[in-house]
C-alpha cells in the first residue's frame, strides 16, 4: 500500500454485484459474506514520503457473526428492512499475533539516524458492522472496533520522537481524505419502495414490525470508529548515547517512566454534526449533556455571526 498525495476516487458499486450481472444486494453478496476465511500469515507494507511500515499477521481468521458478536446461522448475521431498503452486515477477524514496524525513509524529512517503532501483540480482534442500500449496495455507515488484551509497550525517547512525526506526516493526507469523505457523505438516505422484493432474511418468526425494531436495536446512525485495550502496560525510556561527564560522574545515566492503563478507549465520529444528539454514542454518559449544552450555544453564537454576515 501506498500513501496518495490527492484522495483517489471513490469506488462506486460493489465490483461482486457487477460481476453477478445485478445491481441490487442479492445472492452473490450473500455468498461472499458467508465465506469463512482462514490465512497462516499475511504481511502489509506501507509506503509513505517519510517513512515505510509493515504490518505481519499470524492465524488470521475472517468470519460472518451475529449482532451479538457470536457464530450462528448465517441467515441470522444480516439483517435487511425492506421498508429502509437497507441491510446490516457483521463480520469479525481474529488473530493470535500482530507485528508492526515502522521506520524513515532515507528520502524522507527525518533525521538521519532514527530508531525504528516496534509492537507485537498477542491475541486481538476486529469487529465490523457495514451498513448499506440495498438498491446499489453502497456503503451509508459502518462501525469498526479494534480490541486488544494485555499490551505491553516500550518506547525509547528517540521512538517517540520518530512516531510523532510519522504521526505529522500522515496528518495531511488523512485530513485530505476527511473532508473528501464528508463531502460525499449522503445527507439523507433514499428509502426504495419495498416492491415484490420479500426474499430478505430475517429472525425466524419475525414479523414486519418487530423486524423494524429488530433493526432500529443495531442500527448505526453514523460512521465510527473504536479502539479499545484491556491493559496497556506503557514503558518510556531514555536512550540518548551521549552523556554529559559531569552526569556520567554522578551515575545518573537517564530514566524511565512506566505507565499503566485500564480499559483504555477512544471513540472517534468523524461525521457527527455540531449540535447532533450524542445518546446513540458507545460510551454515552450524562456528562455528554453538559457538554452538548456548550457546544449548542457556541454554534447559535456562530450561527447568528453569519446570517449578520
Amino acid at each position: 500500500m501506498r500513501t496518495c498525495e490527492e484522495p483517489r476516487a471513490p469506488n462506486g458499486q460493489s465490483p461482486i454485484a457487477l460481476a453477478a450481472g445485478q445491481s441490487e444486494y442479492g445472492f452473490a453478496e450473500k455468498v461472499v459474506e458467508g465465506m469463512f476465511i482462514v490465512v497462516n500469515s499475511i504481511t502489509i507494507k506501507i509506503h509513505s514520503k517519510a517513512f515505510h511500515a509493515s504490518f505481519e499477521l499470524w492465524q488470521l481468521q475472517g468470519y460472518s457473526v451475529n449482532p451479538n458478536w457470536q457464530q450462528s446461522d448465517l441467515r441470522l448475521t444480516r439483517i435487511t428492512d425492506p421498508q429502509r431498503g437497507e441491510v446490516l452486515t457483521f463480520k469479525e477477524l481474529t488473530w493470535q499475533t500482530l507485528r508492526i514496524e515502522a521506520d524513515a525513509t532515507d528520502n524522507g524529512d527525518q533525521d538521519p539516524v532514527t530508531t525504528p517503532l516496534r509492537l507485537i501483540t498477542n491475541q486481538g480482534r476486529i469487529q465490523i458492522s457495514l451498513k448499506r442500500r440495498t438498491k446499489d449496495c453502497n456503503v451509508v455507515a459502518s462501525k469498526l472496533m479494534f480490541l486488544l488484551d494485555d499490551l505491553l509497550w516500550v518506547l525509547t525517547d528517540s521512538q517517540l520522537k520518530a512516531m510523532m512525526k510519522y504521526a505529522e506526516s500522515l496528518s495531511e493526507a488523512m485530513e485530505k481524505s476527511a473532508q473528501q469523505r464528508k463531502s460525499l457523505a449522503p445527507e439523507s438516505v433514499q428509502v426504495s419502495e419495498l416492491g415484490t422484493q420479500q426474499s430478505w432474511s430475517q429472525p425466524p418468526g419475525a414479523s414486519a414490525s418487530s423486524l423494524g425494531q429488530y433493526f432500529e436495536k443495531h442500527d448505526m446512525r453514523e460512521s465510527s470508529y473504536h479502539l479499545l485495550i484491556s491493559r496497556l502496560d506503557l514503558h518510556l525510556c531514555d536512550d540518548s548515547h551521549t552523556r554529559d561527564a559531569g552526569t556520567l560522574k554522578h551515575g545518573m545515566l537517564g530514566g524511565a517512566i512506566q505507565l499503566t492503563f485500564r480499559r483504555m478507549a477512544f471513540d472517534y465520529y468523524p461525521f457527527h454534526r455540531a449540535g447532533d444528539a450524542c445518546r446513540h454514542w458507545v460510551r454515552y454518559s450524562e456528562a455528554m449533556e453538559t457538554r452538548g449544552q456548550w457546544a449548542g450555544k457556541l454554534l447559535s453564537e456562530f450561527q447568528s455571526k453569519i446570517e449578520k454576515l
